[in-house]
């Protein structure tokens, strides 16, 4: 798989994490790689939060896959901490070759290391292949989720 750098994403990342987020039949109808104003806006915001990590995999010089990792603090579960999974993409060119579990691997790890007592995440229902995915790494289709546009 070669030498892989996952490090925090900066200003300069944006243009490749959009590509990522669009290049897919969901991300196609609700990203707009032309206009980045609003993705930078987004990075600030994320690298002002200690809670939040937006990353990058690097091979040889190149950005072939994101995600963001968020800490939860909370009360339910006597207080327990909890991580959340997001925005997780693979460059197209490097689907199927381990990346993808590299980088959910490195996410749980950093999970473990700030205390988090649980990792969860979601999942597009159309998604099928990422949920055979998710759920080969240990993850359970436990609960059902629901969004309300604002």
């Amino acid at each position: 798989m070669g030498d892989l750098e996952i490090r925090a994403a900066g200003p300069d990342d944006v243009p490749a994490i959009v590509g990522m987020l669009a290049d897919d039949p969901l991300g196609a109808r609700r990203e707009s790689p032309d206009d980045l104003t609003p993705y930078l806006a987004a990075l600030e915001r994320l690298s002002a939060d200690p809670n939040q990590r937006l990353v990058v995999a690097v091979r040889e010089g190149r950005i072939v896959g994101t995600l963001q990792l968020s800490v939860i603090p909370g009360l339910s579960r006597r207080g327990a901490t909890r991580s959340v999974i997001e925005g997780v993409r693979v460059h197209a060119d490097e689907r199927g070759s381990g990346l993808g579990t590299r980088l959910v691997e490195w996410a749980i790890e950093e999970s473990r290391r700030a205390g988090c007592q649980l990792v969860q995440l979601t999942s597009d229902r159309s998604r099928t292949d990422a949920h055979r995915f998710y759920e080969r790494l240990g993850f359970e289709a436990s609960h059902v989720g629901f969004k309300l546009p604002l």
